[in-house]
């Protein structure tokens, strides 16, 4: 008899002794409470132990995950594509997009690590630490070229952004994977680039704009990791298209609220 039966059934049996009188009812009653609670402590067992190993056993699916970026002019219009992209291509709903505005492809933050756009204070200004303007995604590393299609399809046929008013590296095109142009998937990178009769050059960091030049900078995000723009850039309309939508614009908040989005320590208005 284990010790969980004798915590359990020994209270019974001293009560039964002691109470002669009451009817045979009541002891089945009783055994019954006993047969539940026994129950009840085998079932919490396992369903304890079964939340134990799903918690500590890494999702197969988490573990294809990269971090990649891509950018090209500004990053509006293009959070708002590569959005798409992630309902088009992996079926996301709005609780799972990844696609978020930041700078990328400097050298540099301030001594606080921050990144930050255009203020009035003058902290950590992007375009004065050699950053450009990105949109950073998690996706499967095997959607690397599904995703760099997507990327050079937002291209105008010669090769240019979709608006060159915007001038100076803080704008040119660059792309960020895991290794650079040592990463398993970049030749559907560069098959992508081809195709669209682009050239693909290794990034050195702070690069300059490739308006006029059909190049797009490569980076290695381990050496040029994505730094998350400020919230009040996410989710925005652009000057190139029909407002987007207030579920759209809302999506920010939503991001925000659920943790996708943090705060990055940079003013919050311009």
């Amino acid at each position: 008899m284990n010790i969980l039966t004798l915590f359990l059934i020994l209270p019974a049996s001293a009560f039964i002794s002691t109470s002669l009188s009451r009817n045979s009812a009541r002891v089945t009653q009783l055994n019954a409470a006993v047969s539940n609670r026994r129950n009840f402590f085998a079932t919490t067992a396992a369903s304890t132990a079964s939340a134990i190993l799903s918690f500590s056993q890494p999702s197969l699916a988490e573990s294809d995950l990269v971090d990649i970026y891509f950018g090209v002019g500004c990053f509006w219009h293009i959070q708002h594509e590569f959005v798409e992209a992630e309902r088009k291509l992996l079926s996301r709903g709005d609780n799972e997009l990844t696609s978020r505005t930041g700078y990328a492809g400097g050298t540099a933050t301030d001594k606080e690590g921050r990144v930050c756009y255009h203020n009035l204070q003058g902290v950590a200004d992007y375009g004065k630490l050699g950053h450009g303007e990105v949109v950073g995604m998690r996706i499967p590393k095997d959607k690397i070229g599904a995703f760099a299609n997507e990327y050079f399809s937002l291209f105008t046929e010669k090769g240019e952004r979709v608006d060159p008013m915007d001038r100076g590296g803080e704008y040119r095109s660059l792309l960020g994977l895991p290794g650079g142009m040592n990463n398993e998937y970049y030749k559907e990178v560069e098959a992508a680039a081809v195709a669209k009769g682009m050239k693909l050059e290794l990034g050195k960091g702070n690069d300059p704009d490739t308006l006029g030049t059909r190049k797009v900078f490569v980076y290695d995000t381990a050496k040029f990791p994505f730094y998350q723009a400020e919230v009040y850039h996410q989710f925005h309309n652009d000057f190139q298209s029909p407002p987007y939508g207030k579920k759209y614009n809302s999506l920010a908040n939503q991001a925000f609220e659920e943790g996708r989005l943090k705060v990055t320590g940079c003013p919050d208005r311009i």
